[in-house]
């Protein structure tokens, strides 16, 4: 009995460390924002003319989300160094030793070689090769480059994050449109007021790391005055797809409602008012997800 009891209990072990380290890898991955990265390439793909093979759509999907998967597992092997030392970041794999840099760093190239063959195979070579162009943006140019020398990282940087819904636009169609083009501005410009309303109550983080993010650059003040500004511009491009005569009227009607909202949280930021930016920042992302997600819904109702 007490063999079996030692036996039970060594396999209920061999199980948990199993689960931590297979929690471990996914980890690398970022999986929000791979999340971020499928959601927005499936909502590129569902806004073309003609749906594409539903099969194929899948396997598609698949690619873009394990490149930015491989993405995710290398920024996090090159900046290991400085989320050590932020209190957000420090309990990552690899700060925390969980997980070998050398393993982390092959599980991103070896993915990212996988992502861009799959993409080819299942979709066509234009969007794989947008798929490979996202994956080594964010790695050399905003990884390794703009993120330790530049305020303006986040700015530049966040084109690798608005490529998805043109890469699943071009996976699925093949051809060229405004459309897409107008996705990825979308992301563009939502992207420097989400990362800097976070960056505003995790200032102390990044100063610690000697990260040149806004709030440390610039104070503040200047960040919060330039939140506002990139959400002004944010709102006032998220009528194209209407004036453009991709979308119709619903999709006019509750934009601007979710925008009016975003322009709220962000003018209570400006005027550094308590808690708002923690607020702005969690509805940023449920004001991105349901603006793509308002996409098909208004397309499919009117087709």
């Amino acid at each position: 009995m007490l063999t079996d009891e030692i036996n039970t209990s060594e396999i209920i072990q061999g199980k948990t460390i199993i689960n931590s380290e297979v929690r471990d890898y996914i980890e690398l991955l970022k999986p929000r924002v791979m999340s971020l990265a499928i959601f927005t390439a499936i909502i590129g793909m569902l806004l073309v003319p003609s749906l594409p093979n539903p099969v194929l759509a899948i396997f598609s999907i698949i690619a873009i989300g394990a490149g930015a998967g491989a993405a995710g597992a290398i920024n996090m092997w090159y900046d290991r160094d400085i989320d050590s030392l932020m209190e957000r970041t420090k309990f990552r794999p690899l700060p925390s030793n969980k997980v070998d840099p050398s393993e982390a760093l092959t599980l991103g190239v070896v993915l990212s070689i996988f992502s861009v063959l799959l993409l080819a195979f299942s979709a066509n070579y234009l969007a794989s090769t947008l798929l490979l162009l996202s994956i080594l943006f964010y790695v050399f140019v905003y990884t390794i480059w703009l993120k330790r020398t530049t305020a303006q990282n986040i700015v530049i940087g966040g084109a690798a994050g608005a490529l998805p819904p043109v890469i699943g636009w071009f996976a699925a169609f093949g051809e060229f449109s405004v459309f897409p083009l107008v996705l990825f501005l979308i992301i563009f410009l939502w992207t420097p007021p989400h990362f800097w309303a976070l960056c505003l109550y995790r200032s102390d983080d990044y100063k610690r790391a000697n990260v040149p993010m806004l709030t440390v650059v610039a104070g503040k003040k200047k960040t919060r005055l330039y939140i506002f500004l990139y959400s002004l511009s944010l709102v006032s491009i998220v009528p194209l797809p209407w004036l453009l005569g991709y979308l119709g009227f619903l999709y006019l009607l509750i934009s601007t409602l979710l925008s009016l909202f975003f322009i709220y949280y962000a003018w209570r930021t400006y005027k550094n008012i308590e808690g708002s930016a923690p607020k702005l920042f969690k509805y940023s992302i449920l004001y991105l997800f349901l603006l793509f997600l308002l996409m098909p819904i208004d397309k499919f109702l009117l087709s």
